[in-house]
């Protein structure tokens, strides 16, 4: 975190209506009661005060009533749930539904990409008029009609080569949308089950999800459509994450405002992590083998390196070091490497591992018997660190 001047004694949360990861942070401090101001990314003070902090064009930021400003979903989450200003902790207790909690942070920031921009930039005739009107939240002020527009059609045409990037060719439309049918018919009927993730109050897990089933794919024109009439729970719990109510429900067979027990994990849940195994596992271990192979051919790489600035440069905007192929539900693809995501999947491992004995076995006997346990000990031969809002090599991964 930075500090820097502010005048409100609110939270400022900078971002975007339509932004993935804005929506999370949003969710978080609505769910909590956390009072803040939101304002869109193409702020001035946004472009005058926070860019030169963090040094690129990035969202969510929030700048505190005390002048920190703080970058990425995960880190504020993880600032507020140190403050204490919340109601309620979304960091379960018990180690197995923590690590289950986080597992899904992962795969719904990270594993639920190729939906998301599928769904947003493949139904034109639906979404565009909309995202036409999203998008004017991070332009900055003044523009007349015809330069709006140039700026919509810059923005978003970036956002359309982003999806190319995640896996999102004609060659893979039809697997993409009967694997997002998929996973909503599972989460739809897990949510027969309890109110949230893992239980009756959100967690980590749930806010994971939110990032691209609420600002992509229950508030986009076209698939909204559809997960309100093949997954209405689903669509109910994303109304339920967006509100600071606490919510209960006697629709559910399991009404308690608690968590599930950790030795209590219903099937439903159980298929959902069996989803992840089949999306998402694959990718992210081609992504970590090529990341392997990128670190052993630049040993002169020292700690607190940026990760994905070439050495030499400064473009702290960049976010990749390549692209690495795999098998994706049949069909061979590449998609590109992020270290972030491997920030986000070292948080699992570090679960697992302070972990007490009894509870790694827990862990461990649960991930294997949903296919996941290669997560818990496949490993980048460096670990990735967060400093100065940026992801950074950080010493040899001793774990």
């Amino acid at each position: 975190a930075t500090k820097r001047s502010v005048m409100t004694d609110k939270h400022i949360l900078y971002g975007m209506l339509a932004s993935l990861y804005t929506g999370k942070v949003r969710a978080y401090l609505r769910h909590q009661g956390i009072s803040f101001v939101e304002r869109g990314a193409g702020h001035p003070q946004f472009r005058d005060e926070v860019m030169p902090v963090i040094g690129r064009f990035i969202m969510p930021v929030v700048q505190t009533p005390q002048g920190e400003i703080i970058q990425d979903g995960s880190v504020i989450l993880d600032h507020f749930e140190a403050s204490g200003l919340g109601k309620r902790s979304i960091q379960p207790q018990n180690r197995t539904l923590r690590a289950i909690s986080l597992l899904f942070e992962l795969f719904g920031g990270e594993g639920l990409l190729r939906p998301a921009m599928h769904y947003r930039w493949n139904f034109d005739v639906d979404n565009l008029d909309f995202l036409r009107s999203s998008f004017k939240d991070v332009f900055p002020p003044g523009l007349n009609e015809e330069e709006a527009e140039q700026a919509f059609l810059h923005g978003s045409g970036r956002m359309r080569q982003a999806a190319v990037s995640f896996g999102v060719i004609p060659e893979t439309f039809e697997l993409i949308e009967s694997s997002y049918r998929d996973f909503l018919l599972r989460f739809n009927r897990h949510l027969g089950e309890s109110s949230f993730l893992l239980g009756g109050h959100a967690t980590i897990g749930d806010f994971g999800l939110f990032n691209a089933l609420y600002a992509h794919l229950a508030r986009d024109p076209h698939p909204a459509l559809l997960m309100k009439k093949i997954a209405p729970r689903v669509y109910a719990w994303v109304e339920r994450m967006n509100g600071p109510e606490e919510f209960q429900d006697h629709t559910v067979n399991r009404q308690s405002s608690e968590l599930f027990s950790h030795d209590d994990v219903p099937e439903s849940l159980l298929d959902m992590m069996r989803y992840v195994r089949d999306e998402y596992l694959p990718e992210i271990t081609a992504h970590l083998e090529f990341t392997n192979s990128w670190l052993l051919a630049r040993p002169e790489i020292e700690p607190g390196t940026p990760c994905a600035v070439p050495l030499g440069v400064n473009e702290k905007s960049r976010r990749f070091i390549g692209r690495a192929g795999f098998n994706y539900r049949g069909v061979d693809i590449e998609t590109t490497v992020m270290p972030y995501r491997f920030f986000l999947l070292q948080r699992l491992q570090d679960c697992f591992i302070e972990a007490t004995a009894d509870d790694q076995a827990a862990i461990r006997k649960l991930f294997h018997q949903t296919g996941l346990e290669p997560l818990l000990d496949m490993r980048t031969h460096r670990r990735v660190e967060r400093e100065n809002h940026l992801e950074v090599w950080g010493g040899a991964n001793e774990n």
